[in-house]
């Protein structure tokens, strides 16, 4: 079964940086398409970036664009989510998801395109 661990989140001041991981187990991870979702108090879950199992192209909302970068690891089975100048409205939980049946260069951008999700890391961005 395929699995997936966030880890990384916490509490940062507005401005700050953080850096979550997700680490894939189960199957093969350099066939998966892997995303980053989040969702505030209240709100829908929401895209935040994606990253293709082939070639490492990747797509970021216009939200965190210029802020926020996802990558890689095949090595680590590992994605990256680098967040930089955080803001108070990036708070949220943080969901890394997986999925196997896009093709090789696509950067899924809705979360129903994705069949694995892991359980979550909250981020809180607050003075």
């Amino acid at each position: 079964q395929v699995q997936l661990k966030e880890s990384g989140g916490g509490l940062v001041q507005p401005g700050g940086s953080l850096r979550l991981s997700c680490v894939f187990s189960g199957r093969t991870f350099s066939s998966y398409a892997m995303g980053w979702f989040r969702q505030a108090p209240g709100k829908e879950r929401e895209f935040v970036a994606s990253i293709s199992w082939m070639d490492d192209n990747t797509l970021t909302a216009e939200a965190v664009k210029g802020r926020f970068t996802i990558s890689r690891d095949n090595g680590k089975n590992t994605v990256y989510l680098h967040m930089d100048s955080l803001k108070p409205e990036d708070t949220g939980v943080y969901y890394c998801a997986a999925d196997n049946t896009v093709g090789r260069w696509t950067t899924p951008h809705h979360r129903t395109m994705y069949a694995y999700w892991g359980q979550g890391t909250q981020v809180t961005v607050s003075s």
